[in-house]
C-alpha cells in the first residue's frame, strides 16, 4: 500500500472563474514542483481539458486523474473522477447535454478556454459551465458509477454550494463513502451534527482556480497502487477507522 499526496478538486482556465494561467501544463509543473503524487481535473460540468492535462502530467511524474465538478439542480457541488479518460469525455457529453443552456459572457464570467496537448488554446465553451445542471443529487452516485467513477460531496463545510448548505442535511439513502471538507478544524462539528460522516473517508482538496492555491503535501490517501483505479478503489471502498 502507498501513501500518496494528493489534491483532487482543481479547475483550470476552462473553469471560467479559473485564471488564465492554470493551462493543463501549469497545473502540471505545479503539482510536480510542489511534490504531489496525484492531482484530479474538476472543471465544473466539463472534463474537456482532462486529456491535455493528463498528457502533461505524464511527462513530469505525476498521476492526473480526470474528472469535474457537478452542480446538480439543487445548487450542490459533487466531484465526480473517473478512472478512464474515454469515460470522463463520455460523462463530459452526458452533462453538457443537462446543463441549462445560458451563453457564456465573456465579459462577465470570463473565458471558458479549451486546450490541447501542446498547451495551445484549441477552442471555447459556448454555455456557461458554472450554470446548473437538471441532474439531481438523488441518483448521482449511481450515474457515476455507470460510468465507473466515483462521487462524494465538495466542500461539504462550505456556506453555499454544498450538500449540506442547500439541502440541510445528508439523504439518508446516500450512498457515497467519502466527502470533502475544506476547513478540517470544522470536522468534529460536522460529525457531531451528520453521524453519517462518521462513516465516511474524509478527504480536504485547494478547489484551485489559480496556480498558488494548488493544495501542497502533506494529506495522504492510502492505495494498493499510483494508478486512477487504485485511488479510485479506495474513494469507492467503505471507510474504516481500525
Amino acid at each position: 500500500m502507498l501513501n500518496l499526496t494528493y489534491d483532487l478538486h482543481i479547475h483550470s482556465c476552462l473553469s471560467p472563474c479559473g485564471d488564465e494561467d492554470m493551462t493543463p501544463a501549469n497545473i502540471a509543473g505545479m503539482a510536480a514542483v510542489l511534490g504531489l503524487d496525484v492531482i484530479a481535473l474538476t472543471d465544473h460540468n466539463s472534463s474537456k481539458n482532462c486529456p491535455a492535462l493528463m498528457a502533461a502530467s505524464k511527462e513530469y511524474g505525476v498521476l492526473a486523474i480526470p474528472g469535474m465538478e457537478l452542480t446538480t439542480s439543487e445548487e450542490v457541488h459533487a466531484v465526480c473522477l473517473f478512472s478512464r479518460l474515454e469515460a470522463a469525455l463520455d460523462f463530459d457529453q452526458y452533462v453538457y447535454r443537462h446543463l441549462i443552456p445560458f451563453p457564456n459572457k465573456e465579459e462577465i464570467f470570463g473565458r471558458q478556454l479549451i486546450y490541447d496537448c501542446q498547451d495551445q488554446i484549441c477552442g471555447t465553451v459556448p454555455n456557461l459551465l458554472i450554470n446548473s445542471t437538471d441532474i439531481s443529487f438523488d441518483g448521482l452516485w449511481e450515474l457515476v458509477r455507470s460510468y465507473e467513477g466515483v462521487m462524494f460531496p465538495a466542500h461539504i463545510d462550505k456556506s453555499s454550494n454544498s450538500l449540506l448548505s442547500n439541502l440541510g442535511s445528508i439523504p439518508p439513502d446516500s450512498r457515497f463513502v467519502t466527502a470533502e471538507v475544506k476547513d478540517l478544524k470544522k470536522l468534529h462539528e460536522l460529525k457531531r451534527q451528520n453521524p453519517y460522516l462518521e462513516n465516511c473517508r474524509i478527504i480536504s482538496n485547494s478547489d484551485a482556480h489559480y496556480l498558488e492555491h494548488i493544495q501542497e503535501p502533506g494529506l495522504t490517501i492510502l492505495a494498493e497502487e499510483k494508478s486512477a483505479e487504485a485511488v479510485i478503489q479506495t474513494l469507492l471502498s467503505p471507510f474504516s477507522s481500525k
